[in-house]
C-alpha cells in the first residue's frame, strides 16, 4: 500500500541552482527532505502529504493530527514517533 504521510515544514530552500524548492519536513520525531514542486504555495510551519520524497498537497494541521491518530490506531508510526509523542507533535 502506498501511503503520503503528514509532516510539518521547518525550513524551505532552493536548491540545484535555485531550480527546485526543497523543505525540511519534520515527522513526529524526525526531518526529512521533501520537494516542494507540487505545491508552490507551501510555505514554512505548514503541513504537508509527502509520498516517496514529495510533498503532494498542503493539508490543515487538524487533518494531519487525524491522520497521526489512524496511523497509531493501525500500528503504523513506529519509524517516525512512538504514540505518546503524537500530542507534542
Amino acid at each position: 500500500m502506498c501511503l503520503a504521510i503528514p509532516g510539518r515544514i521547518k525550513s524551505i530552500e532552493n536548491q540545484y541552482d535555485g531550480l527546485v524548492r526543497m523543505a525540511k519536513v519534520q515527522f513526529g520525531g524526525i526531518v526529512k527532505e521533501a520537494s516542494l514542486e507540487m505545491v508552490p504555495q507551501a510555505k514554512e510551519g505548514d503541513y504537508v502529504l509527502v509520498h516517496v520524497g514529495v510533498a503532494i498537497s498542503v493539508v490543515d494541521e487538524a487533518e494531519a493530527q487525524k491522520t497521526f491518530q489512524y496511523l497509531a490506531e493501525i500500528g503504523e508510526l513506529d519509524d517516525l514517533v512512538d504514540s505518546s509523542q503524537i500530542d507534542r507533535y
